[in-house]
Formats: C-alpha cells, sequence, structure tokens
C-alpha cells in the first residue's frame, strides 16, 4: 500500500505550503516507506509516500503521460495493467509500474476508464491542461481514501484522515465504486453492479463455477516483484486462499523469483483456536509456516497505536485489528512486503453466525447487499490500515470484482444455511472446493465452523479488553457518555475507552462521524438484529454473541444448544447429490 496526499485550489502557493504539504504527506509513511514524491502546478499539489511491489526500481510516483501534462498518484494495484497496455500501444511507457496505465487510460478514454481497470486502488489525477482533476476509489474501497475542504475554498484528498485533520475544516471517507470529478461538479458512481439494488438472484448454484472464479481471483493477486506470502488463521477463507495460492504458484513470475514455497503467518495467544488450526493447514499444504504469539498484555499496550492507525472507534474493528497490527510488524521484519488475506467472504456468502437466523432468502441476500456496502467502514479499513501501519499490503481475493458478480448473483436460497441438509454457513464455498479426488483441504478444515478473528485469536483476548475497560471506565462515566459523546454514544465500557483514545487524535465532529454505530450482535447490522428478539439483550459484536450457534457459546450460556449440524460431514452426501441433480 502507498499513501497519497492532494490538494488543489490553495490561496498559498508558496514553498511554506509546498513544505506543509511535504509535513503532511509524512504523517503517511508508514504506508509507503520506499520513496516519497511531490508535484506542484501552480495552486495544486500531488503528495505520494510509495511502497514498493511492482517494478520497485523505476515505478516512483507521481507517474505522468509522455509530455507530463497528465500526473496520477495512486495506491493500489492495478491487477489487468498488461492487458490494458495492449489497449494503450500508441503510448509510451516510462516505466514497468501497474498503475501507470491510469495516466494513459485518461488521455484516450477521459474519466470513463475507471471501469476498465480491475484492482484495489484510489487515486488522484491532474490534468494540467486546464487544471482539473478527478479522484476515484476502487468498487469496494478495499483502499481508503478521505476527501477534505479547506476555509480557503481548497479541495483535499488523503489515504488516512490524520493528514487532513488539522487543515480541513470537514472531511469524509469517499465514497467506494465513486469518482469525483472538478469539472462534473462532484461524486458520481462508476461501479453499479446488480447486487447493489439488492434485487434477488435466481441463477443456480454451480460449484464449477464459483471455484474456478475464486481461484482466477487468487493467481492474479499473486503479481509481485517482492517477498509475499498468506495471512493463514486455519478458517475457511484463509485456508482457501492458502490452498489455492500454493497450487497455482510454481506457475508464476513470483515463483521464479522468490521460490515456489509459500510462507504463511499466523497470530493468537498461545493455545488459540486460530493457532492449532493453522498449523494443521500448513502442515498440510506444506508452506512454511511462521507462528507469531502475543499476551493479553501486549495487545492491551498497542492499543493507543492501533487506534491511531486504523482510525476508528468500533469496537469489533478495534478487537481484530489488534493482533492484526501486531502480526504485521513481525511479518515485515522478515522482509516480507505483501500478504494475501480472507476478508469479504463472510459478507458474500453470510458466513457470520448471526446469518443462522436469517429468516428467508430475500433478508439474507440483502444483509449480504448491506454487509458489502459498508465493508470499507470495517473489515477492508481494518485490513488495509493494520498492515499498512507496518509497510504490508494486504491482498483480498474474495473481494475481486469479477469473483463478487459471480457469487453475487447465485440464487441465495442456496446460501441459506439449512442443518437439515447439512449446510452449514458458507456451504456453497465449502463444497464447491470439496473435491475427493484432489483435496484442497482437509474436510474438517473445509468444515470448520466460523470463527470471527477477534475470538480465534483467543477467547480470553475480547475477555481481556472488557476487564481491562472495566478498570479504567467507571459506571458514572458510562452513564454520561450521551452527554459528553452524544454522536454514537458508546453503550459499554470497553467502547467508551476506545472512544476517549479516538477523541484524543481526532477531536473534530468531522473524524468521528467518519465511523458508523448502531446496535449489532457477531457482527450484524442493525436490521439484522431483528431476526432474534433474545439478540436485543446480548448485543456484543463476538461471534460467541450468537448464543445458540457458536459451539463456544456453551460457556456463556449452557443451557442454550447450539443448531450447527454435528454431522455435517455425513449429510453432504444428500446436498451433493441435489446439485448433481
Amino acid at each position: 500500500m502507498c499513501g497519497i496526499l492532494a490538494v488543489f485550489g490553495c490561496i498559498d502557493n508558496s514553498q511554506a505550503k509546498r513544505s506543509r504539504i511535504i509535513e503532511l504527506s509524512r504523517r503517511l509513511r508508514h504506508r509507503g516507506p520506499d520513496w516519497s514524491g511531490l508535484h506542484s502546478h501552480d495552486d495544486c499539489y500531488l503528495a505520494h509516500q510509495r511502497l514498493a511491489i511492482v517494478d520497485p526500481t523505476s515505478g516512483d510516483q507521481p507517474l505522468y503521460n509522455e509530455d507530463k501534462t497528465i500526473v496520477v498518484a495512486v495506491n493500489g494495484e492495478i491487477y489487468n495493467h498488461r492487458e490494458l497496455r495492449e489497449k494503450l500501444k500508441s503510448h509510451q511507457f516510462r516505466t514497468g509500474s501497474d498503475c501507470e496505465v491510469i495516466a494513459h487510460l485518461y488521455e484516450d478514454y477521459g474519466e470513463d476508464f475507471v471501469h476498465m481497470l480491475d484492482g484495489m486502488f484510489s487515486f488522484v489525477l491532474l490534468n494540467t491542461r486546464d487544471k482539473s482533476f478527478i479522484a476515484a476509489r476502487d468498487a469496494i474501497g478495499i483502499t481508503p481514501l478521505y476527501m477534505g475542504w479547506g476555509l480557503d475554498g481548497s479541495v483535499w484528498f488523503s489515504s488516512e484522515m490524520k493528514a487532513l485533520s488539522d487543515d480541513c475544516e470537514r472531511f469524509v471517507s469517499f465514497l467506494p465504486g465513486h469518482i469525483y470529478s472538478s469539472k462534473n461538479g462532484g461524486l458520481r458512481r462508476w461501479y453499479n453492479p446488480p447486487w447493489y439494488s439488492e434485487t434477488i438472484p435466481s441463477t443456480p448454484y454451480d460449484h464449477l463455477v464459483l471455484r474456478k472464479a475464486f481461484e482466477k481471483a487468487v493467481v492474479k493477486r499473486l503479481m509481485t516483484d517482492v517477498p509475499f506470502g498468506v495471512l493463514l488463521s486455519g478458517g475457511l477463507d484463509s485456508s482457501l486462499v492458502a490452498a489455492v495460492a500454493n497450487r497455482y504458484l510454481a506457475d508464476t513470475e513470483a515463483a521464479r523469483q522468490w521460490g515456489s514455497q509459500l510462507h504463511t503467518f499466523c497470530v493468537g495467544l498461545k493455545g488459540s483456536p486460530d493457532l492449532k488450526a493453522a498449523r494443521e493447514v500448513a502442515d498440510y499444504l506444506g508452506t512454511r509456516h511462521h507462528e507469531f504469539h502475543f499476551t493479553v498484555q501486549e495487545g492491551i499496550d498497542a492499543l493507543d497505536e492501533v487506534i491511531y492507525h486504523v482510525e476508528t472507534y468500533d469496537v469489533t474493528t478495534i478487537r481484530a485489528s489488534t493482533p492484526m497490527f501486531l502480526m504485521s510488524r513481525k511479518i515485515k521484519s522478515l522482509g516480507v512486503k505483501m500478504v494475501l488475506s480472507g476478508e469479504g467472504s463472510d459478507e458474500i456468502f453470510g458466513g457470520y453466525l448471526y446469518f443462522h437466523k436469517a429468516p428467508n432468502k430475500e433478508e439474507f441476500h440483502q444483509e449480504t447487499c448491506r454487509k458489502i456496502k459498508a465493508l470499507h467502514l470495517y473489515d477492508c479499513l481494518r485490513a488495509n490500515k493494520s498492515t499498512s501501519a507496518w509497510g504490508v499490503e494486504a491482498r483480498v481475493p474474495f473481494l475481486d470484482k469479477e469473483f463478487i458478480n459471480v457469487a453475487m448473483n447465485i440464487d441465495p436460497e442456496w446460501k441459506m444455511i439449512r442443518p437439515d441438509l447439512g449446510r452449514i454457513e458458507k456451504w456453497v464455498l465449502r463444497n464447491a472446493f470439496d473435491d475427493d479426488q484432489n483435496p484442497y483441504l482437509p474436510k474438517h478444515i473445509l468444515y470448520r465452523q466460523k470463527e470471527q478473528f477477534s475470538d480465534g485469536v483467543g477467547y480470553s483476548w475480547i475477555d481481556g479488553l472488557k476487564d481491562h475497560a472495566s478498570s479504567l471506565v467507571s459506571d458514572s462515566m458510562l452513564a454520561n457518555a450521551s452527554f459528553v459523546y452524544p454522536h454514537n454514544t458508546p453503550t459499554t465500557k470497553e467502547g467508551y475507552y476506545y472512544r476517549t483514545i479516538f477523541e484524543r487524535y481526532f477531536p473534530k465532529n468531522a473524524a468521528r462521524e467518519t465511523v458508523p454505530g448502531g446496535p449489532s450482535v457477531a457482527c450484524s447490522t442493525a436490521k439484522a438484529v431483528e431476526w432474534d428478539a433474545a439478540w436485543s439483550k446480548n448485543l456484543d459484536p463476538s461471534g460467541r454473541a450468537a448464543l445458540g450457534v457458536h459451539a463456544a457459546a456453551y460457556e456463556d450460556a449452557s443451557e442454550v444448544k447450539t443448531t450447527v449440524a454435528t454431522d455435517t460431514a455425513q449429510k453432504l452426501d444428500v446436498d451433493k447429490a441435489a446439485v448433481a441433480v
């Protein structure tokens, strides 16, 4: 990942302003420690902090067209850049950077080229011929981008809001799948797939189509000129990413540069569920596995840094970001700069345990649509900023644009959780990779119950956070929370504690408004809380809050029986026969 900062229309375009832009851009250097670049044109500035993944030797930014009248600063990766270069044969490329195509595409296609990009990206482009500019963000919001406005009439863009919070009177999270045009006067959506309208699809489930789409998504993300690996928690999603990457790695340019043995990484408290499962998957696949441990106290000690980097006070996000933040530091110490991760699967396939309570396929599908639309505020934000804090790039194959279109076009009846048929959460994905002739994973891993990352690293992690917050936040502080924090008022001592840290770094109203709110159980949206009346009394984002669903809920509610079928493997043959028919 890289860091971009762009400012347009400053009243002051003196050397002092240039120095200020450089100073603010340094706040993003953790995202791109490899090189710094700055282009200025009258009252316009484009600054870039580079993390070199593709073409480390010549791909410094900003990037230009042939006569340097088009300037672009990009954060992200364009996976189809080679195909796009074929459409641009009349142009002369200066670098091997995947991002240089953006400057040339703009020349040939104008502002409407964005839909041609296959990748994760945020970029700002300046046309010096007329001083017009555009900014755009990828379809799902995998890479972060913020937009702000100064009192002097200036317009700002930044990869993180810490570079805007001092100089902008107001700033907002830039919407995914949108483009801003100074010529056309504002934001418009360039990404408008059928699922966005939440229309219920009717395409029958085809396990081979889904499998091939995911394999393609993983393989294209092996585009790299630097050492890389896979974040492996031992859950279904990360295990599938690792299995597919491991299967196809030998045929990639990356393997020729860095070897064909895949590196995998896992973090957790000693004895955690994830560590055990990840080790088993790594042994099965034959990867070079790296296991990192942390203690509850070490996680607590890192909370201030985590909240500063991740820029949120959302409880779920902070719980999961902290182990990921600590792991990323260890990964960077090994010389690794890029990792593949399993984010997005639960949103697409209804993998969170509360989906057991979905009353019908219509509500199931609509909830997955809501979850995908909000990913930029939660899992994408966590995965990107937790890793970027240490100059590591996270790539997410499940959020491939083409794969999402395939997966979200499946009739949601197939995604519904049906214990009577042996269908646990994400059954369509599990079944797609259930190949007895050429297995991807052991059966019990392929059908392992969902663990949210903040649970899987060790159940005592969340309990430790709650105990720590309770020792610092009194009952009276929480009772008066609505007066101190009238917007998104924290409802727990843990939430109150995170909010105090966040407000110390980001005290403006604009900052607190970038964080979502509302009731949630086990990562649900506020709408899905309505699926079970009992949940309103147990609003906690932990997967264990889905009482009667998560196996570990026995510890908290022994009288509640799990609805997850324990004989899933035996019942699969029944459903496989149905698929064949």
